[in-house]
């Protein structure tokens, strides 16, 4: 049975494994350096980065990274969903939808705000569940390395 919970430090291979596939689907390549820092970030308490994941027997098999920020237009909390990731055998039963379901009601309980997201233009998978859990935008995303 799928338990979606916070993500604990006996998670760390499991979720290196899911992560390192998450950056082969999106052509990046993490380090151990990233591999590492994100780890450390996931488990300090003070971090504002954090994490819930999709669990069946105690074997993590899909996550979702967020994070909490300041919201400029309401002086309030806003949300951002950094990473999800669901392994190719357990798609299609709801799980992604169930990681985002879980990290909006971590946002609610620690003062709600918007909780945002961003995907690639093709990738219309995740975008079929993205349609019906939330409100597609019309903002358009620009980056620059500094």
């Amino acid at each position: 049975m799928t338990e979606i919970r916070d993500i604990r430090e006996g998670d760390q291979h499991e979720w290196r494994r899911l992560f390192l596939e998450y950056g082969v689907f999106y052509k990046t390549d993490f380090s151990d350096a990233v591999l590492d820092g994100v780890w450390a970030w996931l488990m300090d308490a003070e971090s504002d980065v954090c994490a819930v994941v999709a669990a069946d027997g105690g074997r993590a098999f899909g996550f979702a990274h967020y994070r909490r920020l300041p919201d400029t237009f309401t002086a309030g909390p806003a949300w951002f969903l950094d990473d999800l990731y669901v392994e190719p055998g357990h798609r299609g039963a709801g799980t992604g939808a169930a990681l985002i379901d879980a990290v909006a009601e971590r946002a609610a309980s620690d003062g709600g705000g918007t909780l945002r997201w961003i995907t690639a233009a093709d990738n219309e998978t995740a975008q079929s569940v993205y349609n019906r859990v939330a409100t597609k935008t019309s903002w358009v995303t620009y980056e620059r390395e500094t």
